[in-house]
């Protein structure tokens, strides 16, 4: 069974800079395209940014271009994502998420991911 575990978040003023990881356990890494989405209180959860299996193409929503980069270690079996520039508007719980063999821009959509980690919460304080 695929288990997929967070970490990374925390407090941190704007401005600042965070990195998340998100450790793969009990599949082959390198058969998932992986996901980071996130969740604001009393709002739906939405995508911030994908990365195909291989690594080779990358996607993220409009307001993280530029100042969040999504990366993956297959021999690590791990994604992160490094968070710089932050505002308070990136607060939210970020969740990992992993699709298998799945390609292309339907990566950005959640119904695209079976898989999905607990969450980290990241709170930017201004």
């Amino acid at each position: 069974q695929v288990s997929l575990v967070e970490s990374g978040g925390g407090l941190v003023q704007a401005g600042g800079s965070l990195r998340l990881s998100c450790v793969m356990s009990g599949g082959i890494f390198n058969h998932y395209s992986m996901g980071w989405f996130r969740q604001a209180p009393g709002k739906e959860r939405e995508f911030v940014a994908a990365i195909s299996l291989t690594g080779g193409n990358t996607y993220y929503t409009d307001s993280v271009k530029n100042r969040f980069t999504i990366s993956k270690d297959n021999a690590k079996n791990t994604m992160y994502l490094s968070m710089k520039s932050l505002n308070v508007e990136d607060t939210a719980v970020y969740y990992c998420s992993g699709s298998l063999w799945r390609l292309g821009s339907d990566l950005q959509r959640p119904d695209a991911y079976r898989n999905w980690g607990h969450g980290t919460q990241v709170t930017v304080s201004s």
